[in-house]
């Protein structure tokens, strides 16, 4: 095939593409200390790496989740306290992408991602996002007015929007149009009969193609009350034309209004109630009188902690019209940068079922009391503007450690935090089965089919324990059996049961012993000063380095992790 007849892939590249790590597929353990309010209910607060977590969620929510709402670090170039918001543009595209795989493999076929950005990454996510959930799944560029004042300190432009990228996962995606009735303002006409307020929109097509020559069948005459003919002429009398077809008037006659103009003229209106056909399509203009601004949201923080630890915490009122949007009651809503916990609030008080991903302590300090005070009642945000009244509950998730560790000779082993039963619910997920132990079987501890099953067990399993396994088992089922060691004789004893060794049929398949995903970036000194106290922090202070040695040592350190690059939360 010659080279112009290849199909050419448009693509954006950087250093570090492709070189993703192979995850730890983690089991996640409730913290009960932490969970409030309905024991029964089905709302997740994860505290942990976001990474792992959203591979944690992978088995069992793949395909479940119909909104993801997330608020990444934007890559600024500025060091927040809790986020390091500082990462090199490779770095920070790396961090993107693995999730964003992850995340939409979780989104189900009707689902939709939001993501809130600002100018300094919005283009490249666009382009990244183009890639992953594909070019036609682009739905909309939103801008959002996050301020309600001009900076006056502002170097050259004062920034008063950032962005919020909106993709789908398949056509099958659907927007909720948005209920006019937060624009009271425009329906000031009551119909006693029909007991609704109405707003009038003239049957009279307006715009550019509104002339009788562009649809010259929607031309014909309508008669008024008192006979009298009426033509859609325009203002200018130029001939125009109706929006709907004389068969449709006919039918919806007593929708239309018929007033007469000072001048003799008459003018027909389509009434439009409240709650009934009054929707419209989503705007991509989302101004702060609307859906609220930065400071609007700080103050929502302060209800639950006074300590101000988020820079542009959003508002729940931007969250709100996201859900209202992109979801309906009962379905599941995902944020896996969950911040301040501003999602999870907004989502909880609208009837969405929702998991929220955490990695710093406020996920304790902040991201509970929040939704704790949210599952009492509280009043802040939207809660007046939904009738929120409290209830419902969530439960508090950590992740296990990693399954294996290296001992002191640098062997693997299993984790000595890992008892009988985390062994087991690892095992199960590790080798795709779904954890559930049977009340009264127990070699029966997950399956992955109806018919197929996956038994751990750190005793030696001699023959004779085989054998027993092998009377309950009924016809047609099979079974996966891990363990530590077993009898030689066991091998390939029967065809329906599968024996595997740990830690050894683990070996190779995932990064072990690894916590965390996060990247610290320290920028490269631009002074002999930085140099110096570079030193300090990096443990040198007791070397004599140059700033230029110093230099190459940072050039190496960033070279050597861009070859094999870490993803941070």
């Amino acid at each position: 095939m010659s080279h112009k007849n290849q199909l050419q892939k448009l693509e954006l590249t950087w250093i570090g593409k492709g070189e993703e790590p192979a995850l730890e597929p983690r089991i996640l353990i409730e913290n009960p200390e932490y969970s409030y309010g309905d024991p029964n209910s089905e709302n997740m607060l994860i505290h942990g790496d976001n990474l792992l977590a959203l591979k944690a969620l992978e088995q069992d929510y793949a395909g479940k989740v119909k909104c993801v709402c997330i608020d990444p670090p934007y890559n600024t170039g500025s060091a927040f306290e809790h986020y390091d918001d500082g990462i090199e543009h490779s770095l920070w595209l790396c961090l993107m992408t693995i999730r964003l795989k992850i995340l939409r493999n979780l989104l189900s076929d009707d689902g939709s991602i939001w993501i809130a950005i600002d100018d300094n990454e919005a283009h490249y996510l666009k382009v990244l996002l183009d890639e992953i959930f594909g070019r036609k799944n682009f739905v909309a560029s939103v801008i959002w007015e996050k301020t309600y004042s001009e900076r006056m300190d502002a170097k050259g432009f004062s920034t008063s929007h950032d962005y919020i990228l909106v993709y789908k996962k398949t056509e099958k995606f659907t927007v909720n149009q948005l209920d006019k009735e937060q624009d009271k303002k425009q329906f000031n006409f009551y119909d006693v009969k029909a007991k609704k307020y109405y707003r009038r929109r003239s049957l009279r097509k307006e715009g550019s193609e509104s002339l009788r020559s562009d649809r010259p069948s929607m031309w014909y005459e309508i008669k008024a009350p008192n006979g009298d003919s009426i033509y859609p002429f325009k203002p200018d009398g130029i001939e125009g034309r109706w929006r709907w077809k004389k068969e449709n008037v006919l039918a919806n006659i007593n929708e239309l209004e018929f007033v007469q103009k000072d001048n003799s003229k008459w003018e027909i209106y389509v009434k439009q109630y409240l709650n009934n056909e009054a929707t419209r399509p989503p705007a991509t203009l989302w101004r702060q009188e609307e859906v609220g601004h930065n400071h609007e949201a700080k103050e929502e923080v302060k209800l639950f902690n006074k300590v101000q630890i988020f820079g542009t915490p959003k508002p729940e009122r931007l969250i709100q019209k996201v859900l209202t949007i992109a979801s309906n009651p009962g379905d599941l809503v995902l944020d896996s940068f969950l911040g301040s916990g501003t999602t999870s609030a907004v989502a909880h008080k609208m009837g969405r079922r929702w998991i929220g991903v955490e990695l710093g302590e406020h996920a304790k300090t902040h991201c509970v009391p929040r939704m704790q005070k949210v599952i009492d009642g509280e009043q802040g945000g939207i809660s007046k503007a939904v009738n929120w009244q409290g209830g419902g509950g969530f439960k508090f998730y950590t992740l296990a450690p990693s399954l294996l560790k290296q001992d002191k000779f640098g062997n693997w082993v299993i984790s000595g935090e890992y008892n009988a039963d985390m062994l087991a619910a690892a095992m199960a997920k590790q080798e795709g089965f779904k954890y559930q132990p049977h009340a009264s079987i127990y070699w029966k501890q997950g399956q992955s089919s109806e018919q197929d099953f996956i038994f751990t067990t750190t005793h030696f399993l001699t023959v004779e324990a085989l054998e027993s396994i092998k009377e309950e088992m009924q016809a047609g089922e099979t079974l996966l059996i891990c363990c530590k060691s077993f009898q030689k004789e066991c091998k390939d004893k029967y065809s329906n049961i599968t024996i595997k060794k740990i830690p050894q049929m683990l070996l190779g398949r995932c990064e072990f012993g690894k916590e965390d995903y996060s990247l610290n970036i320290i920028n490269m000194p631009a002074n002999e000063q930085e140099s110096a106290n570079l030193q300090d922090e990096q443990g040198f202070k007791n070397e004599k380095v140059s700033v230029q040695e110093m230099l190459d040592k940072r050039k190496k350190q960033k070279q050597k992790t861009l070859n094999n690059p870490t993803l941070f939360d």
